[in-house]
């Protein structure tokens, strides 16, 4: 018979109100490699959010522009920004707060308000024009394999695909529910990233293949002459952005990893268990990296290995029905479909996370302007169910009616560079002012976070350089 004292086991579960520390929810977090794994999550749908219109159409149309020269830069794009990721995660947990409110205590202060809140609305600017662009180039995806009235590129057919596409992420999360975000996410994260890497090895059978050398002459650290603009625009829209670093928070408490802590009474106990479950948040965003940097480097070597020993060099949409045109005659007719339904999903799913990540940020910054008083769980609940309706709808509206608006399209961009800038400086403050030193890692990791600040600062400045 068996001496050792029981051990009740680790599980996820819905928590009643996972923004409210109660000291019911308290969970020692899992001590093996194998027990943590069951408790990621919130880094799939950050991946979904990033794995869009950044990786599918600009990685492969950057990886157009200059070929594999640029290859590692997806690397290290993608690996800077995650320090920031998890420093902020950290943050959250230990202090059970989400990122919008955050924002909002780091000084100065405009009026009432933190300048991050003011600068959070300025941001809806660009989540308007970037997920309006998302939701119409799905649509143009799906239009070309099945369109409706004839014309495939139509705007009736593309207007009317925009439409089912709304009516799908509405209905998905109409329910407001984390473990629905989740499984749908964590499903098309995967299932994209096989279709990423599907479409680089199916082209090996072409005259479009790439060998081990141009791999190796891609991770060499060098920039061409002439595409230090393209390098910029590499590293700003690859990988994590600031609504993806900032929505990590949301799901992170939603997951559970804060109120699993509790809440810090200063004992050793919460020590522990903030260390345990920080260490879960840190795993959850590597994997997550990993997905996303695989994803992201397969649509650049798409880019780089059938459209720029063409000097084709696509725009917007146009890199879809470039692409799956060579398909079509160098693999298939079938080639062809499985890219078209692959790239939709791909950009679609961007939506699926976006409408449930910008909600909870729309709502946040509501709240702190005091719409409505965030604590409240009704109605905060209720806020959101409003908002992820309304969202999908402005941005299939918008995408369809309007085309192309390059003042709002510049606009986004410089927002994007100067929010991007704006998450790192918060991130530090109030890492510094609020995190517990004691959930804290070492020397190594704190150089690693000032190296990945400073990068965002340094690209963010020559790019907003190059936007006058």
């Amino acid at each position: 018979m068996s001496t050792q004292p029981h051990r009740p086991e680790l599980k996820t579960r819905d928590l009643d109100d996972p923004y409210a520390l109660n000291a019911s929810d308290v969970q020692e977090p899992p001590t093996t490699w194998r027990g943590r794994f069951k408790f990621l999550g919130p880094g799939m749908i950050t991946s979904a959010a990033v794995v869009g219109s950044g990786e599918l159409l600009t990685a492969t149309t950057l990886g157009a522009q200059v070929g594999f020269i640029l290859l590692w830069l997806v690397l290290a794009s993608t690996f800077l920004k995650v320090w920031v990721q998890i420093e902020l995660g950290r943050w959250s947990i230990s202090t059970g707060k989400v990122a919008v409110t955050g924002y909002d205590e780091v000084p100065p202060r405009l009026g009432k308000r933190g300048w991050m809140a003011w600068l959070v609305l300025l941001m809806f600017v660009q989540f308007l024009t970037s997920q309006a662009g998302v939701i119409s180039a799905s649509a143009f995806a799906f239009s070309a394999l099945m369109p409706i009235g004839g014309d495939p590129f139509s705007i009736l057919s593309i207007g009317a695909w925009v439409a089912i596409l709304v009516v799908i992420a509405i209905a998905i999360h109409v329910a407001n529910k984390y473990t629905v975000v989740e499984g749908i996410s964590t499903s098309l994260v995967l299932l994209i990233a096989v279709f990423a890497v599907l479409m680089v090895f199916l082209i090996q059978g072409t005259e479009f293949s790439w060998t081990a050398g141009d791999m190796l002459e891609g991770m060499r650290f060098q920039v061409a002459v002439g595409s230090m603009g393209v390098a910029l625009s590499m590293f700003g829209l690859t990988g994590v952005g600031a609504g993806e670093i900032t929505a990590y928070t949301y799901w992170c408490v939603e997951k559970g990893y804060a109120a699993w802590s509790g809440k810090n009474d200063g004992s050793d106990a919460w020590v522990k268990r903030a260390r345990g479950w920080i260490s879960v948040m840190k795993l959850d965003a590597w994997v997550s990296w990993v997905v996303y940097t695989v994803s992201t480097a397969a649509f650049y070597i798409l880019g780089a290995a059938v459209l720029h020993p063409q000097g084709i060099v696509p725009k917007g949409d146009a890199v879809m029905g470039t692409i799956a045109s060579i398909f079509s005659t160098q693999v298939g007719q079938w080639g062809a479909v499985v890219f078209l339904i692959g790239a939709g999903l791909a950009l679609f799913k961007t939506i699926i996370a976006n409408v449930p990540s910008l909600g909870r940020q729309v709502g946040n910054i509501l709240a702190v302007f005091g719409a409505f008083d965030w604590d409240n769980q009704v109605q905060r609940d209720r806020w959101m169910r409003v908002i992820m309706v309304v969202l999908p709808i402005v941005w299939g509206l918008f995408g369809t009616v309007v085309s192309s608006p390059l003042a709002l399209v510049v606009l986004a961009g410089i927002l994007n560079a100067v929010f991007l800038m704006g998450v790192a400086a918060a991130t530090i403050y109030l890492s510094h002012r609020q995190t517990d030193p004691l959930v804290k890692d070492g020397k190594f990791f704190t150089v690693l976070l000032v190296l990945s600040a400073l990068a965002i600062f340094l690209v963010g400045v020559l790019g907003l350089a190059n936007s006058f």
